[in-house]
């Protein structure tokens, strides 16, 4: 078990928090904070937004025929009864409501994020057996879920925001909020965030509080303490920002004019002790005292810079990342020490293009990313502390096995920064020890004042980094097409299909037994009502 934590290293540095939030709790990006302030006259007032989204899906041959990885697991859940089966059905549901309360005047705001049901999956709550039920119970999971809450407010200095709030920035390959109608996580942070407008830009300092540890209940039983401070997560961020909204946007594209918008942002981390009795799965409860603290000395660092250049024809934005950490001590059996430092070097980019009026029907464009990996056995996509070290030919598995291996150097992408529909959405996870060509192409088949029809077509080529990353233990992963239709009406009605057929190449293979990748298919239905 010793080598668990750092198993979730890669983890720790890409969680660094970085500096958003946001003018409502529905939107994340740290350069809208105050934005609406004191436009409230001496009334309160309350803002609310959110929407309902129903989704179906039908996925077909996700395991890609592959048989069984060397740990014994298949690449994708396989139907329960028929292992050979290759379809799999799947519908939930979310209703998302973000609450912004105005003071009198509008110069302080308290906003929120309630879930009341989180990706609910429909028929999961039968009154009574199957073959009798004719209604659902209320679910006693995913619902009434407090996402964020926060507040604002202006002084003559700058915006103070304080609370759990959400986390983007960039692109969102990094950290990304989940406010998109496709995401199904998204970042938040426990901040207290001073943000000021100079010379044309944002300037944002911030504390955030990751982790405190053991805590102890105190007289007044519903207030706890924290029982030392040796053992907390600290992260100090700073950012600088140019950064036109939305409406800016549009109005100088409408009068011709070119504009470039750009970010940095750096984040510190840094824990001296660690408890990880607290959360290291134990067969029997542990009692915490002093002896389960272990000298940890982590550190880790995060820079990141954005670019967006937009002009009426055309928008050209990236995002660079580089993440590096160092872990003193990477045991979690208290007792036991390795004493051998590990390191961490990861670089993740990402860049997308437009092409065409921003006002026309037509527009086409490539994207691209990276994702730094390891020569590890499995990509790390989904680092557990459970995990073991990989097998070659494992999807999944550890990128360290100290004290042989002391090095996490896989970046991983946020998995609500979507690039397909599934190969890294739904096999891998993210894109991670990989890189990606996406061209794609959009036409409005029917634009008016009620909504508008769109088609979307786009095509994914990927490539691992490692070839021993991979299942196949080939560097080509596949070519996938993707494809969708949506409708949007003035109303805030949405009607979307989306289908992807995913055409593995070697680097998916079963070569130990000897069995080529089959094609893969999904087909997924969206309606969403928004408010």
């Amino acid at each position: 078990m010793s080598h668990r934590l750092l198993q979730n290293l890669a983890a720790i540095t890409t969680l660094i928090a970085l500096m958003c939030t946001s003018h409502s709790a529905s939107a994340t990006e740290f350069s809208e904070i105050g934005q609406g302030l004191d436009n409230i006259g001496n009334e309160s007032a309350v803002d609310i937004s959110g929407f309902l989204r129903l989704r179906g899906e039908s996925l077909y041959n996700l395991d890609l025929d592959h048989g069984l990885t060397p740990s014994g697991l298949p690449l994708y859940p396989v139907p329960l009864g028929d292992p050979t089966a290759q379809r799999l059905n799947h519908s939930d549901a979310r209703f998302r409501t973000d609450l912004s309360l105005y003071a009198p005047f509008g110069q302080v705001r308290v906003n929120s994020r309630i879930d009341v049901v989180d990706n609910l999956t429909l028929g999961s709550t039968p009154r009574g057996i199957p073959s009798t039920t004719t209604s659902q119970d209320p679910p006693r999971e995913r619902v009434f879920r407090l996402k964020r809450v926060w507040g604002e407010a202006l002084t003559p200095f700058g915006v103070i925001a304080a609370g759990r709030m959400g986390n983007t920035w960039g692109l969102g390959m990094l950290s990304n909020g989940g406010d998109c109608l496709q995401c199904d996580s998204g970042d938040a942070a426990d901040r207290i965030a001073f943000v000021t407008s100079r010379w044309n830009h944002f300037v944002a300092v911030a504390y955030d509080i990751g982790w405190v540890g053991p805590t102890a209940t105190r007289k007044v039983e519903t207030r706890e303490i924290d029982l030392g401070r040796s053992d907390n997560l600290h992260t100090v961020n700073f950012a600088l920002l140019r950064q036109r909204d939305a409406l800016a946007l549009n109005r100088r594209n409408n009068a011709g004019k070119v504009t470039f918008d750009y970010g940095a942002v750096f984040s510190h981390r840094w824990q001296r002790n660690d408890i990880p009795a607290t959360y290291v799965p134990t067969t029997e409860p542990v009692e915490i005292d002093d002896a389960q603290v272990i000298e940890r000395n982590f550190s880790a660092q995060a820079y990141d810079v954005w670019l967006r250049l937009v002009g009426p024809n055309f928008r050209v934005e990236g995002e660079v990342a580089v993440l590096r950490a160092r872990i003193g001590e990477t045991s979690v059996v208290p007792g036991t020490r390795f004493d051998v430092p590990s390191l961490s070097t990861q670089f993740g980019a990402a860049l997308e293009t437009d092409f065409g009026p921003h006002q026309g029907r037509f527009k086409g464009g490539l994207d691209l990313g990276v994702a730094s990996g390891g020569s590890a056995y499995g990509f790390g996509a989904s680092p557990s502390l459970e995990q073991t070290t990989g097998r070659p030919g494992d999807l999944e598995g550890s990128q360290a096995n100290p004290p042989y291996d002391n090095s996490v150097n896989n970046f991983r992408f946020h998995p609500d920064y979507r690039i397909d529909q599934i190969l890294f959405r739904e096999i891998i996870g993210t894109v991670t020890d990989a890189f990606y060509l996406r061209p794609h192409i959009s036409w409005d088949a029917w634009k008016a004042t009620a909504g508008v029809l769109r088609f979307d077509f786009a095509a994914v080529a990927s490539r691992a980094i490692y070839s021993s990353s991979t299942p196949g233990g080939a560097e080509p992963l596949g070519v996938e097409l993707d494809p969708s239709i949506t409708y949007l009406s003035r109303d805030k009605f949405g009607l979307g299909l989306d289908y992807a057929v995913l055409f593995p190449l070697a680097g998916l293979d079963n070569v130990a037994q000897g069995i080529s990748a089959k094609p893969a298919q999904s087909l997924r239905l969206q309606l969403t009502y928004g408010f």
